[in-house]
């Protein structure tokens, strides 16, 4: 709990950074474009979805149903072996892989009650899956209707083959969420120490009988307004006019955004602490930045990067909370699901709170 002193300057500083409508607009303007021009390119007219088909049954019943799957302009088949559908599902060139059983029917047999049909899919294109599987339980229905039986024949079995998310703009806005994030909290409080200690505010601080710990945590909290402010109009920039489709829960989801938050924050003091100028500020915060933008996973997955790299690359800050993130937005997963991000982000907490508080001097003003 924050106390009154704390409280006290939390408000006085959020008047303060309110005050810089500027700023807070511009912050805005290059992740909504840059998220425009990704969710316009994802805009085509819907295409046929592409089902990869592996028969494995030579009978009169699998050839219907084949046949029924063809005819349907939803779909656009592509018959062949197991394997290698499996392949082009993981490459992306097939959305689902459809697997006949042997048994599907076998030639001159009575029907079989209890015959199971495998869907191979990603789990994570949940808006594909809720199309596709209605569509083919009807065929089941309307293949089943052919037979007299009043048992369930034929069931769908879901099989994730983890390849990919639904669309790339899906799977980007975790990491460009995360990523404005980042940028907005280090900048944004690493300036503000900056002018604080060149407009002498700091100086005045000093006499009074405020502590370092009490400064960063109300002005944590006062600038933790302003950019949760900014990453909601993003995310309804995203939601409701591209149409982003985020499959977990909203609120955990944002709980990870806030925690993520007071990680980036307390990491931009210790770049205010450490720079003397705004131009330092900048040099020193594109060092922090900059590498963690392409080692991150923002815009391809970590396990896409050399194995080298990996390592180093999964211990970072940025990598903890775009993979939390990515893992409610695009998988569904919950909190208790993303444990290992959650002790990252927490482990970059302390240490960040834990640097600024002693790298933070009242009395080095800049003159």
């Amino acid at each position: 709990m924050l106390s009154k002193l704390q409280r006290h300057l939390s408000k006085v500083f959020l008047k303060i950074f309110l005050r810089d409508r500027q700023s807070i607009f511009f912050s805005l303007f290059f992740p909504i474009i840059f998220m425009s021009v990704f969710g316009f390119l994802n805009n085509g007219d819907s295409e046929p979805v592409s089902l990869g088909l592996v028969n494995n049954s030579d009978s009169g019943v699998a050839a219907d149903f084949v046949n029924l799957l063809m005819e349907d302009p939803l779909f656009t088949v592509t018959a062949g072996a197991e394997a290698d559908l499996r392949q082009q599902l993981i490459a992306g060139d097939q959305m689902a892989v459809l697997v006949l059983p042997a048994d599907f029917n076998e030639p001159g047999a009575a029907p079989r009650a209890g015959t199971q049909l495998r869907l191979l899919t990603d789990a994570a294109q949940f808006r594909q899956l809720g199309l596709i599987q209605p569509v083919l339980e009807q065929k089941l229905i309307a293949i089943e209707r052919q037979f007299r039986g009043v048992e369930t024949m034929f069931s769908l079995a879901i099989e994730d083959v983890q390849a990919r998310s639904q669309r790339y703009l899906d799977f980007l806005l975790p990491g460009l969420l995360a990523f404005t994030l980042m940028q907005l909290s280090i900048a944004g409080s690493g300036f503000n120490v900056v002018e604080f200690r060149r407009k002498g505010i700091l100086k005045r601080l000093f006499v009074t009988p405020i502590q370092p710990r009490d400064f960063v945590t109300a002005i944590v909290v006062a600038r933790l307004g302003i950019v949760l402010l900014q990453l909601s109009l993003l995310l309804a920039y995203a939601l409701f006019v591209l149409n982003v489709n985020i499959v977990g829960n909203f609120v955990e989801f944002y709980l990870v955004v806030i925690f993520a938050s007071l990680v980036f924050l307390n990491l931009g003091f210790c770049v205010g602490s450490i720079a003397k100028t705004q131009q330092a500020v900048m040099a020193i915060g594109n060092i922090v930045i900059f590498p963690q933008i392409f080692l991150s996973g923002v815009f391809y997955p970590i396990e896409a990067m050399p194995a080298l790299v990996q390592p180093i690359a999964q211990l970072l800050p940025l990598s903890f909370v775009v993979s939390g993130l990515r893992d409610i937005a695009v998988d569904g997963a919950a909190l208790a699901g993303i444990v290992p991000s959650l002790l990252g982000m927490a482990i970059w907490f302390v240490l960040g709170f834990v640097l600024a508080t002693r790298m933070f001097v009242w009395k080095d003003v800049a003159i």
